[in-house]
């Protein structure tokens, strides 16, 4: 199992991170400061990204996977007109992600490397129940899901 943290928002904060073991950082925003203190310390950084520009820069620092965030917002049309021109672009998609066959679908179709799936997948429900059998079950269903398509 990894350790990652995700929503950094400075440098210091992934240090602090870094030193505490995780063996991952994501952040929301392309902050190239958080990806030097990554790069520096050869942990491995996901830098939210909005743009083919921003994907460009990140991929530049070294980033061999982005997120592109919101993918509600840019939808998978986004995605596939990037990879057009840039077919080695690695691409998480986070914001918006259903466990839903049609949403997923979508987005591996149009190229996605993976999903991020956080209050879509693990809400609010369930852990106000701590229905973690539930859980377990709908991330089961939902891997097994992604490996159909």
């Amino acid at each position: 199992m990894l350790l990652g943290i995700g929503s950094v928002q400075d440098a210091g904060t992934a240090s602090l991170y870094i030193q505490m073991g995780a063996d991952f950082v994501v952040t929301p925003l392309l902050r190239t400061d958080v990806i030097s203190t990554c790069n520096r310390r050869k942990v491995a950084v996901i830098p939210g990204v909005s743009t083919s520009s921003e994907i460009g820069i990140a991929e530049e620092m070294g980033c061999e996977l982005v997120k592109i965030t919101p993918g509600d917002v840019l939808g998978p049309a986004f995605l596939k007109a990037h990879l057009a021109p840039c077919p080695w672009t690695r691409a998480m998609i986070s914001g918006g992600v259903t466990p839903e066959e049609g949403c997923l679908k979508a987005w591996f179709q149009a190229g996605a490397t993976c999903v991020g799936m956080g209050s879509k997948l693990i809400t609010a429900d369930i852990v106000g129940r701590q229905d973690w059998s539930l859980l377990e079950q709908n991330v089961r269903e939902t891997v097994e899901l992604i490996r159909q398509i």
